[in-house]
């Protein structure tokens, strides 16, 4: 398998220089790297720019609507727990419309992974602050002297918090790196949130490539992933040094690990044939 097997017809429409054709490349790699089966891979995207990305991968995959990736995704996982299942968002869709769904799925630690395309900003919608952008920035919406006057979300801080068992962050502009986090978020059983810097060309003047470039480090070797305090020590640092990597990984049942009528095989598996609900149904009569 190559990552040309991933490959549609469709020609991606972000704009030259977007973040997300890294992200794309790097998740094709993961892909290849796993030696996934496509007929049991399922992408399951929002709206936005970056979940455009759906359209233009080989696997079976489902546009939702904007902010509900993860209730789909989780009733895809429940209804065939034997499939790999990804989310994928920007940080407006998830952090913004999204924030509930984000929260419960954390604290259920469903088995998805969710990759989340974090470039600080509302791309589609032409400009708008998003729930990451940076305190004071300048954007048409949001003019001189304040620009943005609200705290900006620290996605992998809330995702600790909540209960996701494996965080990550990872940057565009380092495809090796991203991808090994995505192949380490995929292999992981439960929850597993991986924060994508990720540069819009277009829209966000601040956030560039060099601003990246000049600020982001790779976690030291010494840094102990089931520490929780100590990562989430680690995600509180932003500004002159952005750390990147794996925060927090913890291994914990699943969701569906508590469900009995999953232990013996999936629910598309099962038959409803020769199941009386005449009982059922008097009882609600």
């Amino acid at each position: 398998m190559s990552a040309y097997d991933f490959n549609l017809d469709y020609v991606p429409t972000w704009c030259p220089g977007c973040g997300n054709f890294g992200i794309f490349n790097s998740l094709k790699k993961a892909f290849t790297t796993l030696e996934l089966d496509l007929e049991q891979t399922v992408l399951v995207n929002g709206i936005g720019c970056s979940s455009k990305i759906g359209q233009y991968v080989n696997c079976y995959r489902i546009e939702t609507l904007h902010g509900r990736s993860l209730p789909v995704a989780t009733g895809i996982k429940l209804a065939n727990h034997g499939l790999t299942v990804i989310a994928e968002g920007g940080d407006g869709d998830g952090m913004g419309l999204g924030m509930g769904h984000f929260v419960h799925t954390a604290r259920r630690n469903l088995d998805i992974s969710y990759f989340i395309h974090n470039n600080q900003v509302y791309g589609l919608t032409k400009g708008q602050t998003s729930p990451t952008s940076e305190l004071g920035m300048f954007t048409k919406f949001t003019p001189p002297p304040l620009g943005n006057v609200e705290r900006p979300v620290n996605i992998v801080d809330m995702a600790i918090s909540l209960g996701a068992s494996f965080v990550a962050r990872a940057y565009t502009g380092d495809m090796n790196l991203l991808a090994d986090m995505m192949v380490q978020a995929i292999r992981h059983r439960g929850f597993a949130v991986v924060d994508i810097l990720q540069p819009c060309v277009s829209f966000n003047s601040v956030n560039t490539y060099a601003w990246y470039q000049q600020r982001v480090r790779n976690i030291a070797d010494d840094h102990d992933p089931a520490n929780r305090e100590q990562a989430k020590s680690l995600a509180g640092r932003w500004g002159d040094e952005i750390p990147v990597g794996v925060f927090f990984r913890e291994e914990r049942p699943t969701f569906a690990d508590s469900m009995a009528q999953l232990k013996d095989r999936t629910l598309t598996a099962k038959t409803l044939s020769g199941v009386d609900i005449s009982g059922l149904m008097a009882d609600l009569a």
